[in-house]
């Protein structure tokens, strides 16, 4: 009875988890559907009417800021990865001083918040004339997601074993070819899950692509969808809002459940000897 109770608890649990976290994206999906006063009215099936999604992808700004966003988020993984896996390896695997502190650094960095940085970088950014161009974003993202990924990846190749190593080099094998035959396909699960975390930071990320940024051709999808308001175009800016943060939000969800098994073996790997 006692067992019969406790699982009847944590079903419960389990069903007012799932309704909390999934419920606003679909009053966003429904809400997306409806256009002037039906907005104001409760229907969990309304008809659908995909006039605000119309009016959305013809504006060819919001579609300029898709795809800017999906360049900046691209950018910044790639390049955090590569930078992250090669420097993983020598804080990782080669002994020398002062590598704790390198990696107390690299942990520190992190640990700042944006608008502390804010100023200092955007001086930073107007004097290498990077201001109001894509590559201020990659530049700054970069600066929050890559000490994250040094030090996940840097843990990862701290588990490999030596042995594998030694009997690379006995092979022949080049430090270069090592780290990129031998430690990529290894580390698989721990480049899914981390730059699946840094795609989503650069893809949402706000106060510096509105602070390096200017104009429209520019700006990324956070950002439009903010400056979103009122106008001919649109009869009501709050369907249209929604139309936008659904297309916004298809891409993570995809991303996922694409890898989703690499991202669970990612972040689990270790817990289990």
């Amino acid at each position: 009875m006692k067992r019969l109770a406790k699982t009847i608890a944590l079903t419960l649990l389990k069903i007012v988890v799932v309704f909390y976290t999934v419920f606003p994206f679909y009053w966003a999906i429904v809400s997306s559907f409806k256009t002037g006063s039906a907005l104001f009215s409760v229907d969990f099936f309304p008809a659908i009417d995909l006039s605000n999604y119309r009016d959305l992808l013809t504006n060819g700004n919001f579609l300029r800021n898709i795809l800017n966003s999906a360049i900046v988020a691209v950018s910044v993984v790639t390049l955090s990865l590569i930078f992250a896996i090669t420097s993983a390896y020598a804080l990782g695997k080669l002994k020398f001083r002062g590598r704790g502190v390198v990696l107390a650094g690299i942990l520190g960095a992190s640990m700042f918040p944006q608008i502390v940085v804010l100023s200092g970088l955007f001086g930073t950014i107007r004097w290498l004339g990077l201001y109001n161009s894509l590559g201020s974003l990659v530049l700054s993202y970069m600066i929050f997601s890559l000490p994250f990924t040094v030090w996940v990846m840097t843990s990862f190749i701290r588990q490999i074993p030596a042995e594998l190593e030694d009997a690379a080099r006995m092979d022949g094998c080049s430090t270069w070819a090592m780290i990129w035959q031998i430690y990529f396909p290894l580390l698989a699960p721990a480049l899914a899950s981390t730059g699946l975390l840094a795609f989503i930071a650069s893809w949402n990320e706000f106060l510096f692509a509105l602070t390096f940024t200017l104009s429209d051709t520019v700006r990324t999808v956070p950002v439009g969808l903010a400056l979103i308001s009122g106008s001919s175009r649109f009869e009501l800016p709050f369907g249209t809002i929604m139309a936008a943060s659904v297309i916004v939000t298809v891409p993570l969800i995809l991303l996922v459940l694409i890898f989703q098994r690499r991202i669970v073996s990612g972040l689990t790997a270790g817990a289990v000897k």
